[in-house]
């Protein structure tokens, strides 16, 4: 299980690294700079963020904080609160009971791809694609990475796209980029 997380949090570092300026975010409620330090780990960095506390909250529910503080290195895609709001209604709520645990589990460790994998690394990968990048994640699917409109866009197993808004966000144990809605595993 561990080994499978770090891959997915190298996967996720690798989508991150798109084409936008380190550490800014989009223009949306949340648009604000993030402070990273490189002293700090991925979850320290997500804490210290106020457009992650959904997030967050998620992480410890599915047990994995002490498993995101370790060495890594993992690249995360990590939603906003406002991506966990476009979920239907409840959605939330019901994943973070503890009956849906293995859930949860499965679905933020979709968001992780082991390695540290910038926004520059992303962008070649896309490109030496013809387009389209594959990422491995550390739950075991699959994320397609392009560009579309001068955008780097992630897009699920499910059809379901993200836009990647925040890049380089870079701590001690990887890199995190941040992206305005949730992708799921099939």
């Amino acid at each position: 299980m561990k080994k499978q997380i770090l891959s997915v949090l190298g996967a996720i570092a690798l989508l991150f690294s798109a084409n936008l300026t380190s550490a800014q975010c989009s223009a949306s409620k949340e648009a604000k700079v993030i402070k990273v330090s490189a002293d700090e780990n991925i979850v320290e960095i997500a804490i210290s963020s106020d457009a992650h506390t959904t997030l967050v909250a998620a992480v410890k529910a599915a047990g994995l904080v002490e498993t995101l503080m370790s060495e890594g290195p993992f690249t995360v895609f990590a939603p906003t609160n406002s991506a966990f709001d476009k979920l239907p209604e409840g959605t939330v709520a019901t994943l973070l009971k503890p009956e849906n645990k293995d859930k949860l589990t499965s679905i933020l460790t979709y968001h992780v791809v082991a390695g540290n994998i910038d926004a520059a690394a992303v962008t070649k990968a896309i490109k030496a694609g013809n387009g389209k990048a594959s990422l491995t994640t550390v739950q075991g699917g699959t994320i397609t990475a392009m560009i579309k409109d001068g955008k780097v866009m992630l897009k699920d197993e499910n059809g379901n796209y993200s836009t990647v808004t925040a890049t380089d966000l870079k701590g001690s144990n990887g890199v995190i980029h941040v992206i305005d809605s949730v992708v799921t595993p099939k």
